[in-house]
């Protein structure tokens, strides 16, 4: 009988860790998207966000800087409430308590959501 060694079944947890945190991230980013601009504005945010930085959906959790970056571009001032509220939503579908942290922004807390 073949076993994974613990080595390979370490990485195939990250892996499954890592497209868990992106289902979630992108599920919180597009209800809070959809929650603020509807679904027609939800959209109008996407294609900016592809045609401005060829940034998909599903890339977001792995390009935070990027998102908050494109997102800053579009949105200026109100991108940090919408990146507060994205982190709040995935906050409490991670079954996790948000808590603003001093010098974060939105890239560290996903950062520090990966590592854990």
């Amino acid at each position: 009988m073949w076993r994974k060694s613990t080595k390979v079944s370490n990485r195939l947890d990250a892996v499954e860790k890592r497209k868990d945190l992106n289902s979630y991230f992108a599920e919180a980013v597009d209800d809070t998207l959809k929650q603020i601009f509807k679904e027609d504005g939800a959209k109008v945010i996407y294609e900016f966000l592809e045609n401005h930085s060829s940034l998909k959906l599903e890339e977001v959790a792995d390009k935070p800087e990027l998102f908050s970056a494109t997102l800053e571009r579009l949105m200026v001032s109100a991108a940090h409430v919408i990146e507060k509220m994205i982190l709040k939503n995935l906050y409490r579908r991670l079954g996790l308590k948000f808590e603003e942290k001093s010098g974060y922004e939105f890239p560290d807390y996903i950062r520090e959501l990966r590592e854990e």
